[in-house]
């Protein structure tokens, strides 16, 4: 008989307001323990903001978070406690050397003695600092900056991690090295992280969650890929004809001219156009016989890979044209 697994997050109808403005809007989502959960959305979204609700930072306007079966306002110190939170700018004491530093961040934790030692030294291999730990952070540069800043949220081994922009500033190199470090962590720990690197978050997240002024657009855009299919069509024929032939086929959703039109005139080079369309058995076929039946020859019919970037502007865009 299996064991529910309680939610490691939970938020419930959270609302915030700055004043007249509204951050966010009557957000709920669960995270289970060990997931990674990307954040996505555009410049003022609220990702920022439901972050620092998350961690006891900010309280809600409206509604509820727990963290470990702990409510962020009520029990506040257990929260800090379970959680970890890495802000995009994370300041650093610049006047302490890394290893005074990382000590004292594991002193707040809670970490005395042997213990300290032994946590700061494993953080330290773990993120590569072994040989600037006598260095003052301020003379460090902004890649180690950023490694010092996770090292100090694994101390005292947290059961959730938040990530504001973890790879903001950072070259490819050390990009790869937090991007697998990040995804080391999953399933021991629970990570949040915001980035506005669609690529990065792809290839970490084991689900990400998007947000369009304050409101929560979908908490599974990579379940949202899979119940949909992105189709490659390279079709000879009029532009209008090959729309309106795809219009016509149940569940095509968009249609995105990919590579020129096919313009009017008789044996012109055919078009390549990208189908967004819901996922069924018979579409392929349906799609074919659509533009088979108008003399629409086909030359190419491929489905594309799930593209979180594509799911990402439809669903931002989609808000945006239905107010208008």
């Amino acid at each position: 008989m299996s064991v529910a697994v309680s939610p490691i997050v939970q938020a419930r109808h959270v609302t915030k307001w700055y004043g007249p403005r509204r951050a966010v809007a009557d957000v709920s989502f669960t995270i289970e323990p060990g997931e990674i959960v990307g954040l996505l959305g555009p410049n003022g979204s609220g990702k920022s903001t439901i972050f620092r609700i998350i961690c006891g930072y900010l309280a809600p306007s409206s509604g509820s978070v727990e963290v470990a079966g702990y409510d962020v306002m009520a029990d506040s110190m257990e929260v800090r406690r379970a959680i970890s939170y890495v802000p995009e700018d994370s300041p650093l004491y610049e006047h302490m050397r890394v290893i005074e530093f990382l000590r004292f961040m594991g002193n707040t934790k809670g970490l005395r003695g042997r213990g300290l030692r032994q946590a700061v030294e494993a953080a330290a291999e773990r993120l590569d600092l072994t040989g600037v730990m006598m260095m003052p952070t301020g003379k460090l540069s902004r890649g180690f900056r950023q490694r010092v800043s996770i090292a100090q949220a694994l101390l005292g081994d947290p059961k959730v991690l938040v990530l504001d922009e973890p790879t903001s500033g950072l070259d490819p190199h050390q990009v790869i090295a937090v991007r697998d470090l990040i995804g080391s962590l999953g399933g021991r720990h629970t990570v949040l992280l915001a980035s506005h690197v669609l690529p990065e978050i792809e290839k970490i997240a084991t689900r990400v969650m998007i947000l369009l002024d304050g409101a929560l657009l979908t908490a599974d855009a990579l379940k949202h890929a899979a119940a949909s299919v992105t189709l490659r069509l390279r079709a000879a024929g009029p532009e209008a004809e090959v729309r309106s032939a795809l219009d016509a086929v149940a569940g095509v959703r968009d249609i995105a001219a990919a590579q020129g039109g096919g313009g009017e005139a008789s044996g012109v080079e055919p078009a390549v156009y990208l189908i967004e369309a819901e996922r069924r058995p018979a579409l392929a076929p349906d799609i074919v016989a659509a533009l088979v039946s108008r003399g629409i020859a086909v030359s190419e019919f491929t489905e594309a890979a799930p593209d979180l970037e594509r799911i990402f502007l439809g669903l931002t865009r989609r808000p945006a044209k239905a107010a208008a």
